[in-house]
């Protein structure tokens, strides 16, 4: 860690603060405000200008240029290429929704959540979830499991999985590291597709005999269009596991050489955008504004935790947090209720400032604290609906299609704490030690 020889005061820290407060409680209290993407810019814009008059002022402008250039331009360019390419992909049908139907389809979202990114599978596989299921009377549980394991828990095992990985691989983290989180990835999935099984077997016998009736009656066959897509996934895949200094030497000699990735990932997004119809992307009821509210409202995020990163780094060995099971949770608990990638990105900060030597250091921190904090971020962004960016616009597209969601305080109680909680204890008991 480079050492900084100015003081960093703690008030600096209340814009991020303050940006993170925003995109907690606007959607619940100012929702009408919060929903115009133009809003969140203008929110952003005024919270980042102290942050950027401190930078500057101290002689630390240079941190936020590194910053944007190297973290959230890579960061914006693959969460956006992988909006796009997945957009491109559309799954339709109604089979019959049976417990076991139901938790093949949670199956293969925890399996390509890794792939695709818990966004793209989220919004992949929750239409023909809601398809399937339109006959059935009870169906509230299987979108809560679906946020719980499609949209978090299974993003554990790549870097394009969830934005907190990524944000980990960018400080050093190999592609392949993350597959050493595969036994917190098993014991968290197979739990929760055991509790659901179980939980979706009772409401089936639960089901009118007319929905029943009704669901083996409608039936058309899946269909998946859009296919040519999944080759310019595999091209954002190979480039994310091979495009860098692992693989390619020279990529080091030149921070600017990183952005080989950067444009090979950018011309699949091109290619699939020139090659899908326009027909495929209205049926995904595609449009921008998703991926415009996540480039806004992140570059107030990375401008303002700047000088949050800098404080964690220079003020770490006082804050009390040095075990794997308190990084777990603390970053558990921030995620849950903050966005996870900056609650992850804080973190690492936090264990950079603590200079703790480790056998085994990987992306410039202890190994087992990487794995409490990669672990901590994407599951517990399960949490809340506001803990990952897949959670409300699954949530959005159940109620756009008349099931009554849970609100905020009630997912909570009568989901995570009695169903996600206890499961994410029994993974640090086992685990994370």
């Amino acid at each position: 860690m480079e050492q900084l020889n100015i003081h960093i005061p703690l008030f600096s820290t209340i814009p991020f603060v303050l940006m993170l407060l925003s995109i907690a409680i606007f959607p619940l209290f100012w929702n009408h405000f919060w929903e115009k993407n133009k809003n969140k810019l203008i929110v952003a814009i005024i919270l980042s200008v102290p942050a950027i008059i401190f930078l500057m002022s101290t002689g630390l402008s240079y941190k936020l240029y590194e910053t944007l250039v190297f973290d959230y331009v890579p960061f914006i360019i693959l969460l956006g290429s992988l909006f796009t390419i997945t957009g491109g992909i559309f799954l339709s049908g109604d089979i019959e929704a049976t417990p076991k139907v139901n938790t093949i389809f949670l199956s293969i979202g925890a399996v390509i959540a890794s792939i695709m990114g818990t966004t793209g599978a989220a919004m992949l596989l929750i239409r023909p979830v809601i398809q399937t299921n339109k006959e059935r009377k009870f169906k509230v549980h299987t979108i809560l499991f679906f946020i719980g394991i499609v949209a978090n828990c299974g993003g554990l095992l790549t870097p394009l999985g969830d934005p907190p990985l990524f944000m980990m691989y960018l400080r050093g983290a190999h592609f392949t590291w993350f597959l050493k989180l595969f036994p917190e990835w098993l014991i968290t999935n197979f739990l929760l597709l055991i509790i659901y099984f179980i939980v979706d077997s009772y409401y089936h016998k639960k089901e009118p005999l007319q929905a029943i009736i009704a669901d083996k009656t409608v039936i058309r066959p899946i269909r998946l269009q859009g296919k040519l897509n999944f080759v310019w996934l595999a091209g954002v895949v190979l480039a994310v596991a091979f495009l860098n200094e692992q693989y390619i030497s020279f990529i080091s000699s030149n921070h600017y050489y990183k952005f080989i990735r950067e444009a090979v990932i950018l011309a699949m997004a091109i290619l699939s955008l020139t090659f899908t119809t326009k027909l495929v992307r209205e049926s995904n009821s595609f449009t921008w504004e998703p991926i415009k509210e996540v480039a806004y409202l992140f570059l107030g995020i990375f401008i303002t935790m700047v000088p949050c990163l800098l404080y964690l780094e220079t003020n770490a060995k006082n804050l009390g947090i040095i075990l794997p099971h308190q990084f777990y949770y603390f970053t558990g608990l921030l995620s849950s209720f903050l966005d996870n990638t900056p609650t992850a990105v804080t973190f690492h900060s936090l264990a950079m400032g603590l200079g703790e030597h480790s056998s085994s250091i990987v992306a410039g921190i202890p190994e087992e604290l990487l794995k409490a904090i990669s672990v901590g971020s994407v599951f517990f962004g399960s949490m809340t609906y506001i803990g990952n960016g897949p959670n409300f616009m699954v949530k959005a597209v159940a109620e756009e299609n008349n099931i009554k969601m849970p609100s905020f305080f009630e997912y909570i109680y009568k989901f995570s704490l009695i169903v996600l909680l206890p499961i994410f204890i029994i993974v640090e008991l086992l685990i994370i030690r």
